[in-house]
């Protein structure tokens, strides 16, 4: 196969995979609504980030790293809001 399109299909697979959570924080935070965001789903992602990260830090991989970085941070802003607002709510 093309190198250019092995290369295009995993560089846009790192895209996607980076932001996945990115909607779903953006929408947390507007709403700050959490009570539908499952914290095992939270937990298991991060989890999962993190072994994608150890795992391109042995492999010397650049784009794993940055990617897999980002999602960590991703995922453990949707953890802290899930938190923060979740309190919020029994408040009220």
């Amino acid at each position: 196969m093309n190198q250019f399109v092995i290369n295009f299909i995993g560089y846009s697979a790192a895209f996607f995979g980076t932001i996945l959570m990115l909607p779903q924080a953006i929408k947390t935070y507007r709403s700050r609504r959490v009570d539908d965001i499952s914290l095992v789903m939270l937990i298991v992602y991060i989890i999962n980030c993190l072994l994608w990260e150890i795992y391109g830090f042995f492999l010397h991989s650049g784009p794993m790293l940055v990617c897999n970085g980002i999602a960590v941070v991703i995922g453990f802003l949707m953890l802290i809001m899930k938190i923060i607002f979740r309190n919020k709510e029994t408040e009220a």
